[in-house]
């Protein structure tokens, strides 16, 4: 069985990334060769929109080319690299250029001058990185479609149509211009659970190459089981079901794969000296699924108590601290990642046996009462309470019978290696 890639995704030591707007390349290079020294094997990058293109009809050469060279010092690590188009949303800040923002407000979904310039920037930034063949793909941009959803405090409004059309055009673009890729679009864990988000889990199981998930403990799981209860190190397993739940719904392809694009270890839910079994639990959990192929852990390094108003849990999520130092949690994913790929030994331990689907409710396709499998929800709290007992069930509606006699092939079946809205916290 092909091992599940493992990486992280990237996080500047020094600057955070405001660092796109004065970039350095050796403090860059220190941290990339971390990161490939602890033996993690793929970075994801967030380049800056506003950096990228501050104007709807410029396009920041330099900016450009600071994404190259990160792509580039990537490479001389060993490491692939998946880059970020549209930023968006990161750590609970918005980054929104100014020319669809304020006096400029224009919709970032639906508008169709500004819909022409991201489908531009796709076009000039995916042909640059088609020369690069450690570059696995693109993500449209870091759970961008919070700007969407019914809370958000500066909303873009987009019907169902309008999100899975967006979203599927950019795809196209980008798949044209940097082709042979795996390219994905990405949405915190609201879009498997609000009944009235405008993306839906059609969109997460049929558009890009593979489904992602986010996994964040403090969105639901906490409150439900408390702070550092061992059930919240099965999250990113519960999500992955989910995923999985809704790819047999929709009649995705049966080869579809799951890409844990985001999973940490946020406080006060995992306290630092439980930090490290908390990863080690949730990547065996993860890659011990046959649709997983690529865990990537958030975040590299921790950000600076320099930078004001973050959130607390933000400066804490690295596998390195501020300084660059390797912190027990980093030491504990390193020595996983080395048990996981040595020779002879099987992805996350011995091979799950095959076990009867948990039964679940009826499903809108459309994904209107998507919230009955939330974590706050008795499917979750069920599924936990035998998951902590080694049975992690998968979820399944209605022909659980006809499911659970064909669930041994489903089991063996081959992880491909990936070729290529975190809930804002405030």
């Amino acid at each position: 069985m092909p091992k599940p890639m493992l990486g992280a995704n990237y996080t500047p030591r020094q600057g955070w990334f405001h660092s796109w707007g004065s970039f350095e390349p050796s403090p860059v290079q220190e941290d990339l060769a971390q990161i490939a020294q602890l033996g993690l094997d793929h970075v994801r990058i967030f380049p800056l929109w506003p950096v990228l293109q501050p104007s709807r009809t410029l396009i920041s050469p330099t900016a450009v080319d600071d994404v190259l060279r990160v792509v580039d010092l990537a490479g001389e690590e060993g490491l692939d690299i998946s880059v970020d188009l549209l930023q968006g949303h990161l750590s609970s800040f918005d980054f929104l250029p100014a020319w669809i923002s304020t006096w400029h407000r224009r919709n970032l979904f639906t508008d169709p001058d500004v819909v022409a310039a991201q489908h531009e920037l796709a076009r000039v930034l995916g042909t640059e990185l088609a020369r690069r063949p450690h570059v696995t793909g693109m993500t449209l941009g870091n759970e961008i479609g919070q700007f969407a959803v019914s809370y958000h405090p500066d909303r873009h409004p987009t019907t169902s149509e309008q999100a899975t059309e967006w979203t599927r055009a950019l795809l196209e673009t980008v798949d044209h211009h940097l082709p042979d890729r795996r390219h994905h679009h990405s949405f915190d864990d609201t879009l498997w659970f609000k009944d009235d988000h405008p993306f839906t889990p059609a969109d997460a199981v049929t558009l890009g190459a593979s489904t992602t998930v986010h996994s964040w403990v403090f969105t639901g799981a906490g409150q439900t089981f408390g702070e550092g209860h061992p059930a919240l190190a099965l999250y990113g397993r519960y999500l992955v079901e989910v995923a999985d739940l809704w790819r047999r719904e929709l009649g995705a392809p049966e080869d579809r794969r799951i890409w844990l694009q985001e999973i940490g270890a946020p406080t006060p839910w995992v306290d630092a000296e439980h930090a490290p079994q908390f990863a080690d639990t949730s990547i065996r959990a993860a890659v011990a699924h046959p649709a997983v192929e690529a865990v990537t852990w958030w975040c590299s390094h921790d950000v600076s108590r320099g930078l004001g108003d973050f959130p607390e849990v933000e400066y804490s999520l690295g596998l390195f601290d501020e300084h660059g130092r390797t912190k027990p949690i980093g030491e504990a994913i390193g020595s996983l990642i080395a048990e996981l790929r040595a020779e002879h030994v099987d992805v996350g331990g011995p091979p799950e046996q095959p076990l009867a689907p948990l039964p679940v409710p009826a499903l809108a396709r459309d994904g209107s009462d998507r919230s009955v499998l939330g974590p706050r929800g008795e499917v979750f709290a069920t599924w936990a309470a035998e998951a902590l007992e080694g049975r992690p069930r998968p979820l399944a509606t209605a022909d659980v019978g006809a499911l659970a006699a064909g669930s041994t092939d489903h089991s063996s079946s081959p992880s491909a290696p990936i070729n290529e809205r975190r809930a804002a916290r405030c």
